[in-house]
């Protein structure tokens, strides 16, 4: 092992410029291990690869009458700024509390007022609908009962499929006279939400697939160029418990061996799906699902359920399977959607607001690029009420942004994912180097996702945060065009993560203006400096990074 001492604070490279130090010593000196787990050397001018940022097409919310609120509206509005989403995604849109279909002597009556107030104000924040068709309003339900969450969101079949492909077509046509053909042209139309759940569809597979023949055909009747797709399923899992027309669940395989990533994970619905489109002859413009890399899956033995974890890999097998089904079905050209995503599908983990889940996503969205066409993360905000408002400030929420506007580690994973640019230089395991090809510039984001953990976070999330050994990384990039200079940008448990300071606070439930102003601050700070360099040596970079570290280097 070589050493070499420096002075305190002071950071160098081999030019005489900025080092990163290693570890802290106490006698005014630090030792820069030079030996490296990673070690890369990359020209500038060498010919990229290009890629799309599939991350920042699409991101959820929770239901669309949220989105009628002030703060949620902001808080699209941030994250359309520093993350570069495209489209929302949320729940809810045909819902009564959006006031958008009643029957008055059996005939329908549309009100389109209120989505008209939501998408105005998407549409100029610079935010596109991706347009999710549900809930059932009350007088189309065929079943009361079926309702979900509090504000009971109607899950069942239409009682009429005619009226309600009339509904589906009028809001098509009503979009097209609003907004006009080529903005409509570039939205998404998707049919339901994850119907094999039960929870979400209070009817079979094939009342589903009946529901989007006429979905789809009434959206095609008004422009044949829009874009319609499905099945919107949830979740991938390593059985037959969705084979049938509804799930069996004596048929859950997780609780029956100890290892369930040793077990073939597929996505549920599609394959059956494809299928029913090709023999009925209906257009499936994009294909859709949700692949958490969780099962909330039933023991059949004792009729408890239980989230088990898969390994950190598993989003990038599931989109794999998705790309190769797809690729070798009757629609092969479909876009591919996944328009749910995180780290687990409960808005009560507490992993959600960690560090651990920021450099779960960098991962995650990293191991996926060129696979599918979003993976659209759940959700922006913790303004979202399934299980009714949070109980605390931070209470494990989906949110990448807590209710009261403080950002979580999440928000900056996406922000510096949206910093890279459009060709890849270099990839591998804990760094990708990109080039913006209109002005030449690099960006480097760098994660450290320790070997040790196997699965994707959960549990205790500050023995988590502990856990994993650091990892060295050599980085060098040399002949760079443009200028030269660099900015270091460091997410870590002591920057940018204001958790920790809430729970110094006590944890209040209701953080005080001052308080919140105190956090929102704290959230705020990475850790960023300026790297100064010269042109003949390029950029010489080393630091010894501790688990779940994310930094970006930009060319300035």
């Amino acid at each position: 092992m070589i050493r070499r001492k420096f002075l305190k604070n002071t950071l160098f490279t081999s030019a005489g410029i900025l080092l990163s130090p290693a570890i802290s010593t106490a006698n005014g000196f630090f030792d820069v291990d030079l030996s490296t787990d990673l070690s890369v050397n990359v020209d500038g001018t060498a010919a990229g690869k290009p890629f799309k940022h599939f991350w920042s097409k699409c991101v959820g919310a929770g239901r669309a009458n949220e989105g009628l609120r002030a703060s949620w509206l902001e808080q699209l509005a941030l994250t359309k700024k520093d993350c570069g989403f495209q489209y929302c995604r949320f729940h809810g849109l045909l819902h009564d509390d959006m006031f958008v279909y009643k029957e008055i002597g059996g005939k329908p009556f549309y009100n389109w007022q209120y989505i008209d107030e939501l998408f105005d104000r998407m549409l100029s924040i610079g935010v596109r609908p991706f347009v999710e068709f549900g809930f059932m309003p009350k007088d189309l339900a065929s079943d009361l009962n079926a309702t979900q969450f509090w504000w009971k969101g109607n899950v069942s079949p239409p009682n009429n499929y005619a009226k309600w492909a009339g509904l589906v077509g009028a809001f098509t046509q009503h979009c097209i006279d609003r907004y006009g053909l080529d903005e409509v042209k570039q939205w998404y139309f998707e049919v339901w939400n994850e119907p094999n759940l039960w929870g979400f569809w209070q009817g079979t597979k094939l009342q589903y697939f009946e529901l989007y023949k006429v979905s789809v055909q009434a959206i095609k009747a008004v422009n044949k160029d829009l874009r319609v797709g499905g099945p919107a399923t949830s979740n991938y899992v390593p059985d037959d418990r969705f084979a049938g027309e509804k799930e069996d669940k004596s048929k859950h395989k997780t609780f029956t061996v100890q290892d369930i990533d040793s077990l073939e994970w597929q996505g549920v619905w599609i394959k059956d799906f494809l299928i029913y489109c090709s023999e009925k002859n209906l257009p499936v413009d994009f294909v859709s699902t949700h692949p958490y890399p969780t099962d909330w899956a039933l023991d059949p033995m004792t009729g408890k359920g239980g989230g088990k974890v898969r390994n950190v890999n598993a989003t990038k097998t599931d989109l794999v399977w998705l790309k190769k089904t797809v690729a070798s079905s009757p629609y092969p050209h479909a876009e591919l959607h996944c328009t749910e995503w995180s780290s687990s599908p409960s808005s009560r983990d507490t992993t959600h607001d960690s560090l651990q889940a920021a450099t779960y996503i960098v991962k995650a969205n990293l191991d996926g690029i060129g696979l599918v066409d979003s993976l659209s993360y759940w959700t922006f905000s913790d303004i979202f009420e399934e299980k009714g408002g949070g109980d605390a400030a931070f209470h494990g929420g989906f949110g990448m942004i807590n209710f009261q506007g403080v950002v979580k580690p999440t928000f900056h994973a996406y922000r510096m994912l949206n910093q890279l640019g459009n060709e890849i230089l270099h990839q591998e395991e804990g760094i990708i180097i990109t080039r913006n090809s209109a002005d030449g510039k690099m960006s480097v984001l760098i994660y450290h996702y320790p070997n040790e953990r196997k699965q994707v976070v959960d549990g205790d999330i500050e023995q988590v945060l502990k856990s994993g050994s650091s990892r060295k990384f050599d980085l060098r990039l040399t002949r760079l065009k443009s200028t030269v200079d660099f900015t270091e940008e460091i997410l870590d448990a002591d920057h940018g993560y204001a958790l920790q300071d809430w729970k110094k606070m006590g944890s209040p439930v209701s953080p005080t203006r001052e308080q919140t102003q105190m956090l929102k601050k704290r959230a705020l700070a990475t850790d960023k400096r300026q790297l100064k360099t010269d042109r003949s040596d390029g950029l010489i970079w080393r630091k010894t990074l501790s688990p779940w570290t994310v930094i970006l280097l930009k060319q300035a």
